[in-house]
């Protein structure tokens, strides 16, 4: 199963710290951790480590952590010829304050400014395909050319470009702040299972393809055999969320491209990222896969 991932990528350093900082404080912390992120590139490290033959576009700059992002894919068996480097261009970097207290996370990213086509055709046959936004016209273009495949999109940002290439793909998993920001409805807690039934319907309405709305905590909520469903989400002691989502969408687009119903795949998705929550580092919280099956025979 050929797997095409285009999106973002970054260079994590995470700050794991056991309360959040006050301002003009020094401290000290025993260990920090580096190490690529970024939604797509994520999923597609996931999906490269749960054994799948994926390709990563995306574009880095010709620097130190650019050459650590190309290192952590080469190590996991990812295709990184369309990790495209460029003399003109400087890898994103987050840094990242994991509050252990109560598993919060605080992120500040510099980043220059999108590029939107790479500059190399993304020539592959693809069965699966996630993306993220970044990169639109790459995106766009890779799925025109797999019409067939099965199409993801991680979509944590509400623009133009999400809006429109939501409506080529087989599924929108959408966060909360997409669901509020694009149907100017406020999703409540507890939930209102009406006003996420006219949220859900708002989306379908403009994108007319498969919704999944991720509600953090609560679970997810989408539709299923003309029943709105809430499927829950596992309750784990947190320490660092960063990278929950993307190992989400990641563990989503695996499953559902193995061909799971979409309960089993939103289910066991939400099983993978309540394991990444209990520890520290996004792309190093992501769990094997027999752990996650094997955590889904016990709850």
């Amino acid at each position: 199963m050929k797997v095409v991932c285009v999106g973002h990528s970054t260079y994590d350093t995470t700050l794991p710290m056991d309360t959040y900082p006050t301002e003009n404080v020094k401290y000290r912390i025993g260990k920090h951790i580096e190490c690529g992120g970024g939604p797509a590139s994520n999923g597609a490290y996931l999906l490269a480590k749960w054994g799948l033959d994926v390709a990563i576009a995306s574009v880095i700059g010709k620097d130190y952590y650019g050459d650590r992002i190309i290192d952590d894919f080469t190590k996991i068996g990812a295709d990184t010829k369309y990790l495209e480097q460029r003399e003109d261009h400087y890898t994103s970097s987050s840094f990242i304050i994991a509050n252990m207290s109560n598993g919060s996370r605080t992120i500040i990213t510099s980043k220059k400014n999108p590029v939107r086509k790479l500059a190399s055709e993304v020539d592959e046959k693809a069965d699966l395909i996630l993306i993220d936004g970044e990169h639109p016209e790459t995106a766009y273009e890779v799925l025109e050319k797999n019409p067939n495949a099965v199409s993801v999109l991680d979509a944590g940002r509400l623009n133009e470009d999400t809006k429109f290439l939501g409506k080529k793909v087989s599924y929108v998993v959408c966060s909360k702040d997409f669901a509020e920001e694009f149907s100017q409805l406020k999703i409540t807690n507890p939930l209102n299972i009406k006003t996420l039934i006219e949220i859900y319907e708002s989306l379908k309405a403009y994108f007319n393809t498969n919704i999944i709305i991720t509600l953090e905590a609560s679970g997810s909520f989408t539709k299923i055999d003309d029943n709105y469903e809430v499927i829950p989400s596992v309750k784990v002691k947190a320490i660092d969320s960063t990278g929950a989502g993307d190992i989400f969408h990641g563990a989503f687009t695996y499953f559902i491209g193995k061909q799971y119903p979409l309960r089993e795949a939103i289910r066991l998705a939400s099983i993978t990222g309540a394991i990444s929550v209990t520890r520290i580092g996004s792309r190093y919280s992501i769990p094997d896969l027999a752990e996650v099956l094997d955590y889904d025979l016990v709850i």
